[in-house]
């Protein structure tokens, strides 16, 4: 998985297998004005979801498009980086929210919070 910041976009790339289990070929690409905020923590569980499409197995991975009562959510989180979460929060985008397992998080967290303050 890779994580860019270019300009005023957020640049989200599955690599290999990544895109296979999460059923996402093509990156996510969110503007800055779309981008909420982000923290290094991972949005509440809830059984009140309907993964399309994607892959879940308990314990180990949880990857794709997740419809919950927050809204459409696109999850990629592993068992392997369960210490590292990031959610970035966001609005006018098809997708409310972006919840990962990613390494230094929370680096990441604040690098975005400072990017979108500009």
């Amino acid at each position: 998985m890779q994580l860019q910041i270019e300009g005023d976009r957020l640049t989200l790339t599955l690599q290999g297998a990544e895109r296979l289990w999460a059923v996402k070929l093509a990156p996510i690409v969110v503007p800055r004005a779309h981008v909420v905020r982000a923290e290094a923590a991972l949005p509440p569980a809830t059984w009140k979801q309907i993964r399309a499409p994607g892959t879940a197995i308990p314990g180990l991975i949880k990857a794709g498009t997740y419809y919950t009562d927050r809204g459409k959510e696109f999850w990629y989180t592993v068992q392997s980086r369960k210490d590292s979460p990031l959610t970035i929060e966001l609005e006018g985008e098809s997708y409310r929210r972006l919840a990962l397992t990613i390494d230094d998080s929370a680096a990441w967290a604040e690098r975005i919070n400072v990017w979108i303050r500009g």
